[in-house]
């Protein structure tokens, strides 16, 4: 089960921002299903008046034994914070002190911070 929070005052969201949001929501949420045994998680999606978009899911925990031959563990977190800087934005993750895990994400709605180029290498 998820919840949705919507909220704030600020303006339109530049459509890379608005993509590398809903990429980490999409992210997070398929972490939740496969890592965690939590029955819930909450997502928060605030625009501020301060020209920056808050993203945040939070699950309940506790974490999902690794099943036997697992392997190693993929490149979700990595790339959540590779789409939050290319945005010119920050992220971060870690479990809560209380359960579960959280992933929080900044990211500049305001055209006047400079977006990273992504260049293909």
């Amino acid at each position: 089960r998820v919840t949705l929070r919507r909220a704030g005052a600020g303006g339109p969201v530049p459509p890379m921002v608005e993509l590398a949001a809903y990429r980490i929501v999409q992210e997070a949420l398929t972490n939740v299903v496969k890592h965690s045994a939590a029955r819930h998680a909450a997502v928060s999606v605030v625009a501020g008046a301060d020209g920056r978009l808050t993203v945040e899911v939070v699950d309940e925990g506790p974490r999902r034994a690794a099943p036997p031959g697992a392997g190693r563990p993929g490149f979700g977190l990595l790339g959540m914070r590779e789409r939050a800087a290319a945005v010119g934005g920050t992220l971060s993750h870690g479990p809560q002190p209380a359960g579960g895990f959280r992933v929080l994400a900044s990211l500049p709605t305001d055209e006047r911070v400079p977006v990273a180029e992504v260049v293909a290498g």
